[in-house]
């Protein structure tokens, strides 16, 4: 059986990496992106370039109707979906809880928890036995990320939550939920928040003293090699 996989946020940074590998291990992949359609297309010819199977969707994953007609179209174009990663995440410039307004907050809760929400409510209707979900979190989740994105580790928070939840309800199903926690990761999203360079700045503080990758971890939660991991997070932040 053709494995299907929607990735959200999959124009660039984790999710590219993520659609990438997960056609070379014989996905075929739906690039889902906001606003980046040249970078998603890119991403699309990279695979179909190398043999590989993908289309670019656009959706902002946090509107229901939106989300809904995501997976109806991957569906048409690609066949039934058996594999879903929530990436899709935004943050702001770097702030002091104090001084956030709550329209920011909103938008991060919204853009982060809800989106997950909405796409893992549909995965969950459509799923069958040995189908699986990755949620993307972030190592924030468990620091709370003073003094920069408190509000960002609050939206990988509910996310943990909801996927440890999810995982208990569809688990008699075999249908797996898992998440991953990155830390400093070399990604677009820290230009995002006001500093490219962030993994360099707090470098010295990583025990492995480098920044890391996502998509191999990524890739093997969704493989059968992981057919008895659910509920369970992979913390990729170099040993904090």
């Amino acid at each position: 059986m053709q494995k299907v996989v929607i990735i959200t946020g999959a124009s660039r940074g984790i999710g590219a990496a993520t659609a990438k590998l997960l056609a070379r291990h014989g996905y075929a992949v739906c690039v889902n992106y906001l606003s980046h359609s040249d970078a998603a297309n890119q991403v699309v010819a990279e695979i179909k370039g190398s043999g590989g199977k993908a289309i670019a969707i656009q959706a902002d994953v946090s509107h229901e109707q939106q989300v809904i007609a995501l997976f109806e179209q991957a569906e048409q174009a690609l066949g039934k979906i058996t594999h879903l990663v929530n990436n899709v995440g935004i943050l702001f410039t770097q702030s002091r809880l104090a001084d956030m307004s709550l329209e920011r907050f909103q938008n991060v809760m919204n853009a982060n928890v809800t989106s997950c929400f909405l796409c893992c409510r549909e995965a969950a209707k459509r799923f069958e036995s040995g189908n699986a979900i990755v949620n993307v979190s972030s190592a924030a989740s468990r620091s709370g990320a003073p003094f920069e994105y408190v509000d960002y580790a609050a939206s990988k928070g509910a996310m943990d939550s909801l996927t440890k939840g999810l995982s208990l309800e569809l688990a008699e199903q075999n249908i797996r939920v898992n998440g991953v926690r990155p830390g400093c990761i070399y990604t677009d999203i820290h230009a995002d928040g006001g500093e490219p360079d962030r993994v360099e700045r707090l470098r010295s503080k990583i025990p492995l003293k480098r920044g890391g990758t996502v998509a191999n971890a990524i890739a093997w939660l969704l493989s059968d090699e992981a057919s008895y991991v659910t509920g369970s997070f992979i913390d990729l932040a170099g040993g904090n």
